[in-house]
């Protein structure tokens, strides 16, 4: 009867519903309690929510390829319009490192692997931190802030805009860039809008073929210059194709989803201010708490696969060519891993067991940076801002429309300035 109640639960939501994107957990947890794998009825996607399910579909990548459309949301002859109108005006979006398999992932992710080192992101620390303070001290003698616009969102994107040679003061444009490339897997878009959107991904396109041109022959130690001189030791250099689809998912993984995980981490600290106190007393468990946050609200709430033979999952026949969705976000609420899911403890001693960044041969590339930049932005707040609260009730749904990630529409918030 219980699995039932949760099939018939099922009806009630749909992950394109604002509201329940905004707050997907009651549905992942009916999900959960179904029998089988959920299967969309507005898209026909394989929604897979279970901690062991993905765990097995993240670590079979021969089964569950990396090689699907983007823009699979936006049905088959939207979604080719698109291919054709970027090849007219741009570049296409190709597969590379992300939406790639065995053996050319493994070329791809040689290439950021060395621009993502743990002593490539030890060395960005000081910068991390100076950019940190030099955005708190503009809004710390105010008393109040929108923290989503004004810190959580450029944080991560003055660090992401430098590295693209973009002068900081650009952030807002290069933002408005990262979310049109964000876009054609996040929400469903008429024609019309599609290819509106396209045109400032072509914008921030031919800004970087630009610049990949520039560091080839005079690099700079950034990462355009690595990617661009990358091929020193292979056959050839990526192609201009390669080098977009590459920095495209540099950019929609390491931005958004950093963004996102910060104003999640001030929104938890609000919700919890006895965990705040005990982060201030006790800065050493900013690691653990990181873990918890990225937990309990997965920034990247789910990434696509597709099938490459009929397989069974959980009693689900899933057939050939089907596109599943691992929903990171739901995984990190199932039960039979976490106890009490639903809250949130910063002490959990399994947080660190997520699966946000993924697991296998793709898990994150930037993961050591994103834990970073968070841990940072926090850390910097608690050493200068005392008394921090909401400034005023948000209004619902508090997260943008998003099939994928889970971003707050803001985080208005007042406090008072250590002396």
């Amino acid at each position: 009867m219980a699995d039932l109640g949760a099939a018939e639960l099922l009806e009630g939501f749909s992950l394109l519903d604002p509201m329940t994107q905004s707050d997907p957990f009651a549905m992942y947890e009916a999900m959960q309690d179904a029998p089988g794998i959920y299967r969309m009825p507005e898209t026909g996607f394989y929604i897979v929510s279970r901690y062991a399910d993905l765990r097995a579909v993240l670590t079979d990548p021969v089964t569950f390829s990396n090689k699907v459309d983007r823009a699979s949301l936006q049905g088959p002859e939207n979604a080719e319009r698109l291919r054709a109108y970027m090849e007219s005006k741009g570049w296409p979006h190709i597969s590379t490192l992300q939406r790639t398999d065995a053996p050319d992932h493994g070329r791809y992710r040689k290439l950021v692997d060395r621009v993502f080192t743990v002593g490539r992101v030890r060395e960005m620390t000081p910068h991390i931190e100076e950019v940190a303070h030099g955005l708190i001290d503009t809004f710390a003698a105010r008393g109040e802030c929108e923290f989503i616009s004004e810190y959580a969102m450029l944080l991560p994107g003055t660090i992401l805009a430098e590295e693209m040679g973009l002068p900081s003061d650009q952030v807002t444009t290069f933002k408005k860039w990262a979310d049109a490339m964000l876009a054609p897997a996040s929400y469903v878009m008429s024609e019309e809008q599609l290819l509106r959107n396209a045109d400032i991904e072509l914008e921030a396109q031919h800004h970087l073929a630009t610049l990949f041109e520039e560091r080839r022959a005079r690099p700079t130690g950034d990462w355009i210059s690595a990617l661009a001189t990358a091929h020193a030791d292979t056959e050839e250099p990526l192609s201009m194709a390669e080098l977009q689809s590459v920095m495209s998912q540099l950019i929609g993984g390491g931005f958004e989803s950093t963004m996102t995980a910060i104003g999640h981490a001030m929104m938890q600290l609000l919700n919890h201010p006895d965990q705040m106190a005990r982060l201030r007393e006790d800065p050493k468990r900013i690691k653990n708490f990181v873990e918890e946050v990225i937990r309990f609200e997965s920034p990247t709430q789910g990434l696509r696969r597709r099938t490459t033979r009929d397989v069974e999952l959980s009693g689900t026949v899933i057939p050939k060519d089907s596109v599943v969705i691992v929903r990171y976000g739901a995984a990190n609420r199932d039960a039979a891993k976490f106890a009490c899911p639903h809250m949130f403890d910063m002490e959990r001693s399994n947080a660190g067991t997520h699966l946000a960044f993924g697991a296998g041969t793709h898990f994150c590339v930037g993961a050591v940076l994103a834990r970073q930049e968070i841990a940072i932005g926090v850390t910097a707040i608690l050493e200068r801002l005392d008394d921090i609260e909401l400034a005023r009730p948000l209004t619902e749904p508090i997260h943008r429309a998003n099939f994928l990630t889970l971003p707050l529409r803001e985080l208005p918030i007042r406090f008072r300035a250590r002396r």
